[in-house]
């Protein structure tokens, strides 16, 4: 429904002598408010909304660091952007939508937005053959409900020794990673009768349904961050001041420096 088209924004940090041969790939989400579109949030649960583009506000950061710091770490970030609102073209529940890959996806509830430009994006980073794919989202509620503020949501296939690596920055620099699984059955909790796949589960596990349906999207290494609860501050804690408060960007700096 926004009066503004989307953007997909790319930048990239290629130093002449890169450790890694393929590069580090790094998603944003970036909902640059979120109202909830015609599934409209109710109550003040709108409040802040503009939070909702923190995982690409994040990757953007990272990038422009690890670039300023002249790390010798190949990375690229992709930052998809859109708002999502109500209006007479906005999507429905009930729609199907084509995918960038093809898939089709049944929209279930169009709250559920941030996984759909996500998912474009992951399966477009698969053109750089990457090493490692990180994504980075205020996605779920459910993430929020699961470790409130305190840290982040981290999900993995194909990287364990990745995540374990990435949750040993997380301690170092205060910005830290609980680990929740990625079982199959989930998986089936996002099958649709009418297209590919849904863009919403049940209630339970949440957030990682939602990690489920991104997976699908992948193909390579891959690290989903649910930073839902630790992205935006409403009071003074620590070195951090009030709104966005950067929760990724120390991390994924010092993860490339350990690389």
């Amino acid at each position: 429904g926004s009066q503004e088209p989307p953007t997909f924004t790319v930048i990239e940090w290629k130093p002449a002598r890169a450790v890694n041969k393929k590069p580090l790939v790094l998603v944003g989400k970036g909902i640059v408010y979120d109202t909830g579109g015609m599934n409209l949030k109710t109550g003040n649960t709108m409040l802040n909304m503009k939070d909702d583009m923190s995982g690409a506000a994040a990757v953007a950061a990272a990038v422009c660091a690890i670039a300023a710091l002249k790390l010798p770490v190949h990375v690229v970030g992709l930052m998809p952007a859109t708002d999502n609102r109500p209006g007479p073209k906005a999507m429905v529940s009930g729609d199907i939508i084509t995918m960038h890959d093809g898939t089709t996806v049944e929209v279930v509830d169009t709250d559920a937005e941030g996984r759909l430009i996500l998912a474009d994006a992951l399966s477009y980073a698969k053109k750089y053959d990457p090493s490692l794919v990180i994504d980075l989202a205020t996605l779920t509620g459910s993430a929020v409900r699961a470790i409130g503020k305190f840290g982040a949501a981290a999900m993995q296939v194909r990287a364990a020794d990745a995540l374990a690596a990435l949750k040993e920055a997380g301690e170092r620099v205060y910005e830290r990673l609980v680990e929740f699984p990625m079982w199959e059955e989930y998986g089936e909790q996002i099958k649709s009768d009418l297209a590919d796949l849904k863009n919403l589960g049940p209630p339970e596990a949440g957030l990682i349904t939602a990690a489920k349906f991104l997976e699908k999207f992948t193909g390579y290494p891959y690290i989903h961050l649910d930073i839902a609860g630790p992205a935006f501050a409403d009071k003074r804690e620590g070195y951090r001041g009030l709104g966005g408060t950067g929760f990724g960007v120390r991390l994924l700096v010092d993860f490339a420096r350990q690389m």
